[in-house]
């Protein structure tokens, strides 16, 4: 079996990693190449994640770049092509929500091959977010739909997908997490960075209906900055992010100095050391997906600045509390971590870091 693993965007790494490794498990049944489609690359943090989670280089890197969803789209499709004409694989697996998931489906369905989606089934119902929309298209069109828990099986049955293609492993995100945890337990981090444990928050913030808009990033930086009056904030900043703040004149809410206190920016960190950060962190800030899911694993209160979420297995059953983007939201649930009233949380089934074994057993066993 000939199969094609494909990559885009940084979150698809922790995904596609462990699922390599279990194919690797299978030299007589399984012939694989990585495809990297270059959607996102930032040299230094493609190879600090590579590094960190052990994966090889891609054999093949489209370098297509950024652009409009329509031209990134656009190339991908035309790029991936070429490498299904050339390789003429028997099946593309391919992960999560980006452009580059959606793109390579289409073009490997318009060729006759078939395609697996790992992490099907999310759904967070608001057309509004590009990855929504590359989720329904990509789901619709595969062959093979792992799914991570009970509500994306419940999804793709209620828009008539047949039972046979619905496969529920667990989740893939979180073999990653489990396997890489003692390591990141183990680094120095906090030392260096001058933090103790439980005693700062983490955020992460990148959408668009955060950032680009004066108003609410403002509304946002205004009730972080106050939460930091109390526990200081590390903020690996996203490149977007910053620009936007800034071209807003809103970067005098970040401290950027060598004390930390208030919002405190860093430099975007490789995944042991955000890892590292994130456990020891007292609460955990977020427009992310995938942070939802490894708080909820680690324990760790997560407050998501969203008014939605495609996970809502890790706010019925984990730490997660969804906020939308209101100040006075966003004070009141960090109100509630600092007072000791966050969610506990427990694990959901099957995320147990056995979900991509599942998968290429399942494609092993199945796939004809």
């Amino acid at each position: 079996m000939k199969i094609i693993n494909i990559v885009g965007a940084r979150p698809n790494f922790m995904k596609m990693a462990p699922i390599i490794e279990a194919m690797n498990g299978y030299p007589e049944e399984i012939d694989h190449l990585l495809v990297h489609t270059g959607q996102h690359y930032d040299e230094k943090m493609s190879k600090a994640f590579f590094e960190d989670l052990g994966m090889p280089k891609p054999d093949i890197d489209l370098g297509v770049g950024s652009g409009s969803h329509a031209e990134q789209t656009a190339r991908i499709m035309v790029a991936f092509e070429k490498v299904c004409l050339e390789h003429k694989p028997d099946l593309v697996i391919v992960v999560g929500d980006v452009n580059s998931t959606m793109a390579c489906t289409i073009t490997a369905k318009k060729l006759g091959i078939k395609v697996g989606h790992v992490e099907a089934g999310l759904r967070s119902r608001d057309m509004e977010m590009p990855e929504e929309i590359n989720r329904l298209c990509t789901d619709v069109l595969c062959d093979y739909l792992f799914t991570t828990d009970y509500f994306a099986d419940r999804n793709l049955r209620a828009e008539g997908v047949a039972e046979d293609k619905i496969v529920f492993v667990g989740n893939v995100m979180i073999d990653t997490l489990l396997k890489h945890r003692r390591m990141a337990a183990g680094l120095e981090l906090l030392p260096r960075l001058g933090l103790e444990k439980g005693g700062y928050a983490t955020l992460t913030m990148h959408r668009p209906s955060n950032v680009d808009d004066r108003d609410t990033l403002e509304e946002i930086l205004r009730a972080l900055k106050e939460i930091s009056r109390q526990l200081p904030i590390v903020f690996p900043i996203h490149p977007r992010t910053r620009k936007m703040a800034e071209s807003f004149g809103l970067d005098r809410y970040f401290n950027e100095g060598d004390q930390v206190e208030g919002i405190w920016l860093t430099e975007p960190l490789g995944y042991l050391d955000f890892m590292h950060l994130n456990m020891n962190a007292r609460m955990v800030l977020t427009d992310s997906g995938g942070l939802q899911e490894e708080t909820t694993v680690l324990g760790i209160p997560c407050i998501t600045m969203r008014h939605n979420t495609e996970r809502p297995i890790t706010s019925e059953v984990g730490t997660n509390v969804i906020v939308g983007n209101s100040g006075q939201k966003i004070l009141a649930a960090a109100a509630a971590v600092l007072e000791g009233k966050g969610e506990a949380g427990t694990i959901p089934e099957k995320w147990d870091g056995k979900a991509a074994q599942r998968i290429v057993a399942w494609l092993v066993a199945h796939h004809r």
